[in-house]
């Protein structure tokens, strides 16, 4: 055979080979699927409740008025620093200063009465005293009369007029006892008006107590929507009263905050939390959790449920009080804040980032080219046998990258940060995952062939 035929044969044969690798490397890149990945990696991780509020002093009054009348006096300003019975405002009070003043003398009387009669119960019985002697005396003059009468010693006349005296000192000494007890009534008597003047007086007092209004505490007062002059009145039934002002201690400042009914569970009393408010920007303030609350909101009225007359479906929260550490001196009741609050914190745990999990049912995990389906149930229902169950048999994983395939690992998960979530089991450190893009890990299947690319710029896809 001659050399150019030779060279001929090896040329169409090295095209028809490369044909073939080419042919190869088009199919086999056709069925690849590109994607973006992530290590498992260890890192500190918390779990972080936001929610929004206003600031609030853990320890204000709303002074209302507790009487009728109009303002004469106000005493102080708003924005004023009040001492504890500091005087703050005076009402009206001719009225009740009258009849304090009129009950005050009744009283005196009362007590001159009681006076007089105290002196006549002595009298009296000083008198019942005298009686009994004389009685006493007169029993003495009887008996000796009835024995010389007998004897015939004193005559009829004598004998008749020691009975009289006896009988007539009986009666004085019940005549007596009779003025006694008239004494004594009437010294009750005026005893009792004394106890009853005194009662009436401590009404008027707290009457006029009422015209005047001291600071309960110390602190400032944050709002005074009265003026002098202004007429007052006092709540009844379902009818509020006047409000005359505020008084604030600010030593003790909380940020009130809703925390939505699905992240309550995790907040609990003495976790801590980083405040913002909007009047502070670029400044963050350290808190405590030092109260929650029992009653749910609902979100859309702000009344709490068991002040409703009906049942809702509607979105509800939670109040949840914030007390800050050490805050500024200018806070102001009112401002908007928001509460970041640390329900959980893990040291030096698996994280993933949360982008990456995803959910599969077991038939969804049937590798096109291993039918041996049974063994991947079997092995993903052994490692998280809950999860199955829980979500109509669905689990809950993520794609690891095995001999450049995918490869779906069921995991157990843990607490979730911003970015990142902790993983209790099914991987383990520098394992590579699919975390993107969002229609790959929608659609991704078990054993696809993988390009990694993470040049990509990661952003998700929108679903089509």
């Amino acid at each position: 055979m001659k050399t150019w035929k030779k060279v001929a044969i090896g040329v169409v044969a090295a095209v028809i080979l490369l044909s073939i690798v080419g042919a190869t490397v088009a199919g086999s890149r056709k069925n690849m699927v590109v994607v973006q990945t992530g290590k498992v990696q260890r890192q500190d991780i918390s779990s972080v409740v936001t929610a929004s509020g206003e600031i609030k002093p853990k320890t204000f009054v709303n002074v209302g008025a507790n009487a009728f009348g109009k303002i004469t006096h106000l005493f102080v300003k708003e924005g004023a620093h009040v001492k504890r019975g500091q005087l703050l405002a005076q009402l009206e009070n001719v009225q009740s200063t009258a009849d304090v003043a009129a009950t005050r003398a009744s009283l005196g009387a009362s007590e001159t009465d009681f006076v007089a009669a105290d002196a006549g119960y002595k009298t009296a019985a000083a008198d019942q005293k005298r009686a009994q002697s004389d009685l006493d005396h007169a029993q003495l003059d009887w008996d000796r009369a009835q024995g010389m009468f007998k004897d015939q010693l004193i005559s009829k006349a004598d004998f008749d007029m020691k009975k009289a005296a006896w009988e007539t000192a009986v009666a004085g000494l019940e005549q007596a006892k009779a003025r006694v007890a008239q004494a004594k009534a009437q010294q009750d008597s005026a005893d009792k008006h004394i106890t009853q003047t005194r009662a009436n007086l401590t009404r008027a007092s707290d009457v006029l107590e009422k015209t005047t209004y001291a600071a309960p505490f110390d602190g400032i007062v944050t709002n005074l929507p009265v003026r002098e002059g202004e007429s007052v009145v006092i709540g009844i039934q379902n009818s509020p009263g006047s409000t005359l002002m505020t008084v604030a201690d600010m030593s003790v400042i909380t940020a009130e905050v809703r925390v939505d009914e699905t992240d309550i569970v995790n907040v609990r009393l003495g976790q801590s939390a980083d405040v913002t408010i909007d009047a502070f920007p670029r400044q963050v303030f350290k808190a405590t959790v030092s109260e929650i609350g029992d009653n749910a909101i609902v979100r859309s009225t702000g009344v709490a449920t068991s002040q409703s007359t009906s049942t809702t479906q509607e979105a509800k929260d939670f109040k949840v009080v914030v007390t800050l550490t050490n805050p500024p001196d200018n806070l102001r009741p009112g401002l908007s804040t928001t509460a970041k609050i640390t329900t959980a914190t893990r040291t030096q745990a698996l994280t993933i980032p949360i982008q990456a999990l995803t959910v599969r049912k077991p038939a969804d995990l049937l590798d096109d080219k291993d039918k041996k389906s049974s063994n991947v149930v079997a092995a993903s229902s052994a490692t998280v046998p809950s999860m199955a169950k829980d979500k109509k048999d669905e689990l809950q994983g993520v794609f690891v990258i095995r001999d450049k395939k995918s490869k779906f690992v069921p995991v157990e998960t843990g607490i979730a940060g911003a970015t990142d979530i902790e993983v209790k089991g099914g991987l383990q450190e520098g394992d590579e995952i699919v975390t993107g893009s969002y229609k790959v890990l929608r659609t991704l299947r078990q054993g696809v062939s993988v390009k990694i690319d993470n040049a990509a710029p990661k952003k998700e896809e929108e679903a089509s």
